[in-house]
């Protein structure tokens, strides 16, 4: 998950924006953006969206 920081600050969404679009924890985000986690599967199509990119820009 390292573009979705990337993604994330090119949106002008702060981690906390990003976590209540996706009605999930700000701690999840961060978790993702330094690799100590990644989202759950069902979430990706979700965090595309908001993100404005394809779910494979999300997995490189």
């Amino acid at each position: 998950m390292s573009k979705l920081k990337e993604l994330r600050l090119k949106r002008k969404l702060r981690q906390s924006d990003l976590a209540e679009k996706l009605g999930i924890s700000r701690p999840a985000v961060s978790k993702w953006e330094t690799g100590k986690s990644v989202p759950q599967t069902r979430l990706l199509p979700k965090l595309a969206k908001v993100l404005r990119c394809k779910v494979n820009d999300l997995l490189c």
